[in-house]
């Protein structure tokens, strides 16, 4: 059975706002880093069928080897659905050696209204088993607030 991560956050702004910043390049490398890491988008192509490149750089490799390289975690996205201040589904590859992170992980990000804001709930499903879980739903969740951060009081 393939493993499943999640986390999900209210965001005080409206789901048109969090999707742009779904697809919005600058956006990205701005707030799906976690806390530990910063992100540079080298491919962009946000269409269904498109995607983006992603170069995740550890701010301490020492704590944290990375599946590219010591210090890097490359992955490819690949947009499978978009669905505008609903969803945003992308498939995941991850640049690594080891077989413990090959496959592709599904990422599906869906917004909900909720008050005066936007319920986020981030699924992760056959997530590579190189991975750890808590790891994984730590990065998650800090993506998130980083999110909230970076889109409350932009509308």
């Amino acid at each position: 059975m393939s493993r499943i991560d999640r986390a999900a956050r209210v965001i005080v702004a409206p789901p048109e706002t969090v999707y742009r910043a779904l697809l919005d390049r600058k956006s990205l490398e701005t707030w799906l880093p976690p806390d530990c890491m910063r992100g540079r988008v080298e491919r962009w192509d946000p269409r269904p069928g498109g995607g983006f490149r992603m170069v995740l750089t550890y701010l301490d490799a020492g704590d944290s080897p990375g599946k590219t390289s010591a210090g890097t975690d490359v992955v490819d996205i690949g947009f499978a659905e978009l669905l505008p201040a609903v969803r945003v589904v992308q498939r995941a590859v991850f640049e690594a050696d080891d077989p413990s992170y090959a496959g592709t992980m599904t990422m599906t990000w869906d917004l909900a209204p909720a008050g005066a804001g936007t319920e986020v709930t981030v699924t992760a499903t056959d997530v590579p088993a190189g991975i750890d879980q808590a790891d994984h739903q730590a990065g998650i969740a800090s993506s998130l607030a980083n999110l909230a951060s970076y889109v409350e009081g932009t509308d």
